[in-house]
Formats: structure tokens, C-alpha cells, sequence
């Protein structure tokens, strides 16, 4: 780019040179013939052009040398640039070019900008993965821990009766269960983050009633009542991830909740926009607590009797977005917490327009005119 830059700059610099000692000789040469006879206007217009000639020469390697010098100084910060991307890697991902508003022209300094913004962007997406791996190698580590230890303790007592042996498999079981559970929630994260593959209608209000019967059990035990209002909110989007943002939230919210307290519901439609809203009671949140709730494995304490992973707001969240929506979640002044998804609702369908019917004339018969029947 510094060789094509310099031989532009020689190009434009030569041709105005050689335009002007052009002209200047064109005129000159005119003088010399109306002033001087024809054989000294001959040597002397000779000796003018051998003079333009040496003074074009000289002038194009000083082109040369100020148009190299002019490229390297106009793509310094290019350069720049390029050894920052080289430094740049997975380990140090704090590299920033931090161009100052004099050292260079806007474009370039715009080019700088946005790449300090995507190494800004970049250095948060592998620290937030750093931070889901690191949870997720935890979390897959306890049940594992847990099944090693069970069958350790059974193998090596010699006299192991049969009740002792049961409840070795009755917890091999239920770690099983939870490494399962834990896959398949880290599965239907990385499948929301991807983005959407299929897109088809879908009633919020048709996933929140199974959510609903899905947790009435637990509920019930819990002594927690469940208040649901299902009304129309048609979306479009994929089926079985709008269905697992349903069940997310209301797990979440019959599962950290208290005895005698209650989940309310609902989904409707308003100014364009589809709304699952769940609100139910609870301990008390601070804002920073809320805020981070929907990061991955983040349960802020909330034992929840051992159950989940902490990983249902972040599906939730991360299913919203992947639908084009917004995830808004808010403590109640009272201890609790309200989730509310907001979605771009489904645009109605056109109406179908009625081909024109066509009117056929009536057959008209002549008296005394009869029927033909085929033999």
C-alpha cells in the first residue's frame, strides 16, 4: 500500500510538473521566435528544453522521496493497528490501539475506534466464558463426586447389606438425574445463543398453561398458590424454546419462593408487543442481586432446597433475546421477584382476498322444447 500510495503521489506531482514546464516551454518558445532569428531561437529553446528536462528529472526523485515519506507518515497508524491485532490473542486480550484525536485523520481514527470497541466486546465474551466454563466444570463435578463417592463407600464395605447397597443406586440415581438435567440446560443455553433456526406461530398463553400444570404439584407441596391468566399473545418464533422460557420461570418462581406465598401469571398482548409476566413472592432482593440473576449458575445464595443449577433465568434470558425481546426482571417491594418477557408479537394475518364470482346465465328453454336423454 506505501508503493501504490508513493507512485500516486509521483503521478499527480509529475503530471502538474510536467504541465507547467509544458506550458512554460510552449511559451518561451514563442518569445524566442518573434524576439531572436530562427538559428538562435533554435539553440537557445535546445538549451531551455535540455534545462525543463534536468529540472523534471530532479523534481520527480524529490516527488519520490517526499511521497515515500508522505505514505509512511499517512499509514502509521495503520500500522498501528496491525502490530495491536498481532498482539492480540486469547491471553491478552487487554491491547488497545488508543489513537489521540491529533495523531491521525478521522477515518483511521474512526477504524481505531471501532477496533478497541470489538477488543472491548471480545475481552467480555471470553471472560464470561471463562466464567460459564469454570461454573460448568463445578457444577458437572459435584453430582460426578458425589456417584464416585457412593460407589466407593458400597465397594468397600465387605458386609453391605441389601438396604445399604439401595441407597448407593437410589443416589447414584438422583446425581445421574442432576448431571442430566444440568446437560440439558447448558444444551438449550448454547442452542438459544446460536440463534433461531425455525421460525413458526406461537400462543405464549399455549406454553404457560402446560408451565403451569407442570409445577402445580410442587406448588401444592410447597403451599404456594398459582394464580394464572392466560389471554391470546401470538409470537413467532421456535415452539420449544418459547415452551422452556415458560417452565423456566415458573420453576424459578415456585422454587424460590415461601410457604403461603404465590405465583401470578399472565400473558396478553398490547401496542404491538407480547408479554409473559410472572411475579411471585420470596426473599428480599437487593438491585445488584437482581442484576445479576441471569447470569449463568448465579443463584445468590438461594438454596432452594438443592434443586437446580442456576441456570433458568439465564435460558430464559438468552431464549428472549434470541426472539427479539427483552427480559426485564424487578424485586418486589415485599420479597419476591417479577419477570417479565416482552416479544415482538406476531403481525395479524392479511386478509384473504374472495375470488370475484362469476355469475352463470340462466339456461333458457323454448316452449314445447324438450329434454334429451342419451340412449
Amino acid at each position: 500500500m506505501r508503493l501504490r500510495l508513493t507512485a500516486l503521489y509521483v503521478a499527480l506531482f509529475g503530471t502538474s510538473a510536467g504541465l507547467l514546464l509544458g506550458v512554460s516551454y510552449w511559451l518561451m518558445r514563442r518569445h524566442l521566435d518573434r524576439t531572436l532569428p530562427a538559428p538562435q531561437a533554435d539553440a537557445a529553446a535546445a538549451d531551455l528544453a535540455l534545462q525543463f528536462a534536468l529540472a523534471f528529472a530532479g523534481t520527480m526523485l524529490l516527488a519520490v522521496l517526499a511521497g515515500w515519506l508522505l505514505a509512511g507518515r499517512a499509514l502509521a497508524p495503520l500500522r498501528r493497528v496491525t502490530d495491536t491485532a498481532r498482539r492480540v490473542s486469547g491471553e491478552r486480550l487487554d491491547e488497545r490501539i488508543g489513537l489521540g484525536s491529533g495523531r491521525a485523520g478521522y477515518e483511521v481514527r474512526r477504524l481505531a475506534e471501532t477496533v478497541d470497541g470489538m477488543l472491548d466486546r471480545l475481552e467480555e465474551s471470553f471472560e464470561a466464558q471463562r466464567r460459564f466454563v469454570a461454573n460448568a466444570s463445578h457444577e458437572l463435578r459435584t453430582p460426578l463426586t458425589v456417584i464416585r463417592t457412593e460407589a466407593d463407600v458400597a465397594l468397600a464395605d465387605a458386609h453391605a447389606d441389601e438396604r445399604r447397597l439401595r441407597e448407593m443406586g437410589e443416589a447414584v440415581i438422583e446425581g445421574v438425574d442432576r448431571t442430566e438435567a444440568l446437560l440439558d440446560g447448558l444444551m438449550t443455553l448454547a442452542r438459544s445463543q446460536r440463534g433461531l433456526v425455525r421460525r413458526e406461530p406461537v400462543d405464549l398463553a399455549e406454553c404457560l398453561r402446560p408451565a403451569a400444570a407442570l409445577v402445580a404439584r410442587e406448588a401444592g407441596a410447597r403451599g404456594v398458590e398459582l394464580r394464572v391468566a392466560s389471554a391470546t399473545a401470538e409470537v413467532t418464533g421456535d415452539r420449544r424454546l418459547l415452551e422452556r422460557l415458560a417452565a423456566n420461570l415458573m420453576e424459578n418462581a415456585v422454587l424460590y419462593n415461601r410457604a403461603g406465598g404465590f405465583v401470578a401469571a399472565r400473558t396478553e398482548t398490547a401496542d404491538g408487543v407480547a408479554s409473559l409476566r410472572i411475579e411471585n413472592t420470596g426473599p428480599r432482593l437487593s438491585a445488584e442481586e437482581v442484576a445479576r440473576l441471569a447470569e449463568p449458575f448465579e443463584r445468590l445464595g438461594r438454596h432452594a432446597d438443592g434443586l437446580g443449577a442456576g441456570l433458568g433465568l439465564s435460558i430464559a434470558r438468552s431464549v428472549v433475546l434470541a426472539h427479539g425481546g427483552e427480559l426485564a426482571l424487578r424485586a418486589r417491594e415485599d420479597g419476591g421477584l417479577i419477570a417479565h418477557a416482552r416479544l415482538p408479537a406476531a403481525a395479524p394475518p392479511a386478509p384473504a382476498e374472495r375470488p370475484a364470482r362469476r355469475l352463470r346465465p340462466a339456461a333458457r328453454t323454448s316452449a314445447g322444447s324438450r329434454s334429451r336423454r342419451p340412449a
